[in-house]
């Protein structure tokens, strides 16, 4: 897993090979944050990672800046791995909570100017994850929402839906409170 841009570019940090993650592609990533350098300004961005994995989305937002990253990975070996990384690059504007996100997001009462979800392609209620974001109201205004899907989920009809950006297998369903 590489780090794309900022205080921790070009770092690499190695995945183990027995993790059920699967992250977000570099590809993926570097075109999805190429979109998001436009819209957000880092350094004043508050931001929610979703069933966070490796992390690599979370620490991608803290070299870029982020004064606040919040990560939410249910899994512990994936939370045991996120926490080395954070120890491993010092990245103390990111903490990561033990949760399910079905759990979470109800109690969550923070806003955030940035929110992605990266849930597993086969997870049963996958499609319910983007009610909850929006309904709860998490989204800052002017803030984005970017939920990562197969191509088999169409959120075109949700409230505050954008655009979809495909990249290979990689949808990104973005949406904008705007």
């Amino acid at each position: 897993m590489r780090i794309i841009s900022g205080k921790y570019k070009s770092r690499r940090i190695q995945v183990p090979a027995h993790f059920k993650a699967r992250p977000t592609t570099d590809f993926a990533k570097e075109n999805l944050f190429n979109i998001l350098n436009n819209c957000l300004e880092w350094e004043e961005t508050a931001a929610l990672d979703l069933f966070s994995g490796t992390g690599s989305i979370a620490l991608e937002l803290a070299s870029r800046g982020c004064p606040r990253v919040v990560a939410v990975e249910a899994d512990p070996l994936h939370y045991r791995f996120i926490c080395k990384a954070i120890t491993t690059l010092n990245a103390q504007e990111l903490s990561v909570l033990r949760a399910d996100v079905f759990r979470f997001l109800p109690s969550c009462s923070e806003k955030f100017d940035f929110i992605f979800a990266d849930p597993p392609y086969n997870l049963p209620n996958l499609k319910t994850v983007p009610d909850l974001v929006l309904e709860k109201q998490l989204l800052k205004p002017d803030g984005i929402f970017v939920m990562e899907h197969s191509r088999e989920y169409d959120f075109s009809q949700l409230p505050l839906f954008a655009e979809l950006r495909k990249y290979g297998s990689v949808h990104f369903s973005i949406f904008e409170n705007r």
